[in-house]
This record gives structure tokens, C-alpha cells and sequence, in this order.
């Protein structure tokens, strides 16, 4: 599903118009939203059901240039990470 589709579902089940559906998910998931702003001070998000969000810590590590095929280090980072809560793993799992 892409964020277009998102907010045509989301504006159809809330009966309001795309625009303002836009507006709804761009506040919890855009660059600018609740779970990135959360993420960015280093605080993890929990929605009860679904899953959380955290940021994590990578370590340097030592990396092969493609194009090149010399060794390179790739610095230490911090990456978002999901983890899917118990509801919806059983959900996705269910068989039909």
C-alpha cells in the first residue's frame, strides 16, 4: 500500500475529504510527524496492539566498496526499527 492509498482508505472510512486525510497521516508519519520527532529525540513509540517503533544504535563496521572493491568503514548510526506487538503478528499469521 502506498501513502496514496493510505489516505484514499483512511478519508473513505473518516469521511472526510483526501486533503484533510493527508493531513491526519502526514501528522503521525511524515519526516515532521509524531513517530519521527519521537524516533529523532531517541524515544521509542508504542501503539498498543500494533507495534513499536524504536531507534537503534548500529556499530562502525568494515564495508566493500561495489564499484571499487576497496574496504571502506561505514560510521556508527542510529536507524528506526519496528517491532510488530503480539496482535498483530497473530493477525498477519491467521490462516484462512
Amino acid at each position: 500500500m502506498k501513502k496514496s492509498e493510505l489516505v484514499a482508505a483512511a478519508a473513505k472510512r473518516l469521511g472526510l475529504t483526501k486533503a484533510r486525510a493527508g493531513e491526519v497521516v502526514d501528522v503521525f508519519f511524515g519526516t515532521e510527524g509524531i513517530v519521527a520527532g519521537e524516533l529523532r529525540k531517541g524515544n521509542p513509540v508504542q501503539i498498543s496492539g500494533f507495534g513499536s517503533f524504536e531507534p537503534r544504535q548500529r556499530g562502525a563496521r568494515n564495508g566493500r566498496d561495489p564499484k571499487t572493491g576497496k574496504s571502506i568503514t561505514i560510521r556508527a548510526s542510529v536507524v528506526p526499527a519496528f517491532r510488530p506487538g503480539t496482535a498483530l503478528k497473530a493477525l498477519v499469521n491467521r490462516r484462512k
